[in-house]
């Protein structure tokens, strides 16, 4: 683990560091338990992919987010890990693959998370609700991720997202955004002012 604490600084303050490291390798052993049958995933390097979902907290302090969704879930990147630090914040995690739900469902009892509710469905099919902050890996370009997440934002929400290296292109006519970059990641905050046609 020590990868770990080399690469994030806000763990040094972190006072749940031995459970966090616990629950990571309860989630690695998962994992390749499932993916050998059902071949969730193709990421070599997990630790580096949990790394790059919590990296974020070096950056920016997510603690106030208190209703969180995370669109496209797939093997939990990056809300599980999140979920693990920010104890305090209630995670909704639109999955609309049975296997990967079921999946997210196995992760969310043996880590116990509470705080993490799992929803197998697309989220534009699931009534709406607001929320403080929506997160997405690798899922989709900006505009259409932002377009389907209608009626879950509104001006005070944070859109939270995980792009490479084609973020300002898609960033085209978006104004009010900030990026953080770590190597080949760049971490989108962006809020949406008014509903995009």
């Amino acid at each position: 683990m020590n990868k770990y604490k080399e690469q994030l600084e806000f763990l040094k303050d972190f006072s749940n560091i031995d459970e966090f490291f616990t629950k990571i390798s309860l989630y690695k052993d998962l994992l390749k338990k499932f993916n050998a049958v059902h071949n969730l995933t193709h990421l070599n390097d997990i630790d580096e992919n949990i790394i790059d979902s919590i990296k974020i907290l070096d950056f920016y302090d997510l603690n106030d987010f208190k209703k969180i969704i995370d669109i496209g879930s797939g093997a939990g990147f990056p809300a599980v890990f999140l979920a693990c630090i920010l104890q305090e914040s209630k995670f909704f995690l639109f999955e609309p693959s049975a296997k990967k739900a079921s999946f997210l469902r196995v992760v969310k009892t043996e880590l116990d998370l509470k705080n993490v509710n799992i929803i197998k469905e697309k989220i534009e099919n699931y009534p709406s609700f607001k929320v403080d902050l929506i997160t997405s890996r690798a899922l989709m370009d900006i505009k259409p991720l932002v377009k389907i997440s209608s009626g879950f934002y509104d001006d005070k929400t944070l859109f939270l997202l995980y792009k490479g290296s084609e973020v300002y292109k898609e960033l085209e006519d978006l104004k009010d955004y900030r990026i953080f970059n770590q190597g080949f990641r760049n971490y989108c905050l962006l809020k949406i002012k008014e509903k995009l046609c």
